[in-house]
């Protein structure tokens, strides 16, 4: 059972606060991933929980027990590095077993170990070998398996599939997931891949700037995005932004009345928000956005296809195939209805 707490947690370095006041809750056996632009403080945070950065403010604190000022090696907590972070002269099983032969443990309790995970793993014909003879995929088996011999309260994974090819990382990430289920450790797991983090969590931290701007499970995160950083930054090709005016008839974007229920008094500017999917080719007719073609990017089972949106810089997800040339005038309707309507001046979701 590990329950960990953020309360005010602040990070400075001299003058310069690069964390502001993280609140969150972490529960028992759930997995969150932190995510966010380059900068934004994901992996400063994961390296104060383990310990590896100072606390500048407010409270960290693992099953009730504040461990702001505790060693790193006295806090329980594993860590799963990008670079893997393994003994170059060390064999598997001593790299695994390595953190209990620090502790003293017994040969034969760290052989027990060591063979436990490796079984876990896929491990188990690897263990006489060197790093330098394992593939990317094997090696970062091995560091996660340093860590669950350990068997920590908490696991922290910072950017672990990062240096693998595309194929590896989607198996990787599956894998990871599913061992994290069985053991039910409790984790986090800092990403810049938005997709590890839609796939692999229960809850989704956004971070920007030091700043938590939104916390919740995949979909709510990605159907109800707080504002609209994380309506861009969470999906992939990112939402389409276009500005827009209430009526009383709905919002008219451009020259299209689009049929919407604004909460704001008509003549109040805003931003509607419509993920590419959610538009498909159409007519011209009462609800069709006008798009001038750029370019087509066609991505196997679907085309990707950029241009102007009612004037503003867009996108549509095409299921299929789409022949078309820069200058071409297309004509998209939004089926299913699904907008998001932000404020303008705020950027904050209109409810």
């Amino acid at each position: 059972m590990a329950t960990l707490k953020f309360e005010g947690l602040k990070k400075r370095y001299g003058a310069v606060e690069v964390l502001h006041d993280i609140n969150l809750d972490v529960a028992d056996g759930e997995l969150i991933s932190l995510v966010g632009a380059s900068g934004c403080g994901k992996s400063t945070l994961l390296r104060m929980v383990a310990g590896l950065e100072d606390i500048s403010g407010g409270q960290l604190i693992l099953n009730d027990r504040v461990i702001n000022d505790v060693a790193p090696k006295s806090r329980d907590i594993a860590m799963v590095f990008q670079n893997y972070a393994l003994y170059p002269h060390k064999t598997v099983a001593e790299n695994m077993g390595f953190s209990l032969k620090l502790r003293s443990v017994p040969r034969a309790e760290i052989d027990t170990a060591v063979r436990r995970a490796a079984d876990l793993l896929g491990l188990t014909p690897y263990l006489d070998r060197y790093p330098k003879a394992l593939s990317g995929g094997q090696r970062q088996r091995v560091a996660m398996g340093r860590a669950i011999v350990r068997e920590p309260e908490v696991f922290l994974f910072d950017e672990p599939l990062s240096n693998l090819d595309a194929t590896l990382r989607v198996q990787m990430r599956s894998e990871i997931r599913a061992l994290q289920m069985r053991l039910g450790t409790t984790s986090l797991y800092v990403t810049h891949d938005q997709l590890e983090a839609m796939t692999m969590s229960d809850r989704i931290v956004v971070l920007n700037g030091g700043w938590i701007e939104q916390v919740g499970t995949p979909v709510e995160i990605y159907d109800t995005p707080r504002n609209i950083f994380v309506a861009q930054f969470i999906g992939s090709p990112k939402m389409n932004l276009i500005e827009g005016v209430v009526t009383s008839e709905g919002v008219m974007v451009g020259d299209t009345l689009l049929p919407i229920a604004a909460p704001r008094a008509a003549g109040t500017p805003l931003i509607v928000g419509i993920r590419p999917e959610h538009l498909s080719l159409g007519v011209e007719g009462p609800g069709a956005l006008p798009m001038v073609l750029e370019a087509l990017e066609m991505t196997g089972a679907e085309t990707h296809v950029y241009g102007t949106i009612a004037g503003a810089q867009g996108i549509m997800t095409h299921a299929g195939r789409l022949s078309g040339a820069p200058g071409d005038k297309l004509w998209l309707t939004n089926p299913s209805e699904i907008y998001h309507l932000f404020d303008k001046e705020t950027g904050l979701r209109l409810d």
